[in-house]
């Protein structure tokens, strides 16, 4: 039985699973779940996320949910296929990269997902942008993005000079940040502008960003 994802491509947690299983060079089956039709809420993917939240993950009899939760698994399952996510081996680098995946879960995406919904989800449910809501996300996000531009001035990457999972669970929602007017947040500070460009530029993203088009035809 292969793996089955059940989520959106354009939803950035589900397309956080789809990076990472592209990294890893495992093939999947993205089953669509209409959220706009709130698929998401009835028995049938309720029984695989109680909490009624894409993404859902099926692999030879175990489901999971919580995309960051899925990333790990994958990582740790596939660790001798691409490239080593989580560093296992070196119990120092492993910290460092729980410690940044940890920043990105608790510090960074909190700050730019109010952000991506004001400007590209409300216009769908024909509202306006909420000023203030961006303008308190901004304020948090300039102080994550500050402590990122000193790290970065200092290892290639979050965690260290490799790519890891701290890494690669930013890629889809800046992917979304970077379309907003905000995205000067990223490019006026050049080492958080340089990591960017640089995992934004991987194979398993240009994955992503072609099933997202595919999707979107």
């Amino acid at each position: 039985m292969g793996i089955k994802l059940h989520g959106l491509a354009m939803s950035t947690n589900t397309s956080r699973v789809m990076v990472c299983l592209h990294e890893k060079d495992v093939d999947f089956e993205l089953v669509s779940v209409n959220v706009f039709a709130s698929e998401h809420k009835l028995p049938p993917f309720l029984s695989k996320n109680p909490f009624g939240l894409i993404p859902a993950l099926e692999d030879d009899g175990l489901t999971l949910f919580e995309s960051r939760a899925i990333t790990a698994y994958l990582a740790e399952k596939y660790k001798e296929t691409g490239p080593d996510l989580i560093r296992k081996s070196d119990p120092k680098e492993a910290a460092l990269v729980r410690v940044w995946a940890e920043v990105e879960s608790q510090s960074y995406d909190p700050a730019v997902s109010p952000i991506i919904f004001e400007y590209l989800v409300s216009p769908f449910q024909h509202k306006e942008p909420n000023q203030s809501v961006i303008d308190a996300s901004l304020e948090k996000l300039k102080n994550v993005l500050d402590v990122y531009e000193a790290r970065l001035s200092e290892t290639k990457n979050l965690a260290g000079n490799f790519f890891s999972l701290a890494d690669l669970n930013h890629i889809t929602s800046t992917h979304y940040f970077m379309k907003t007017p905000c995205a000067y947040m990223i490019n006026d500070r050049p080492h958080v502008k340089a990591w960017w460009d640089d995992i934004s530029s991987r194979p398993s993203f240009q994955k992503f960003a072609d099933a997202l088009t595919f999707g979107q035809n």
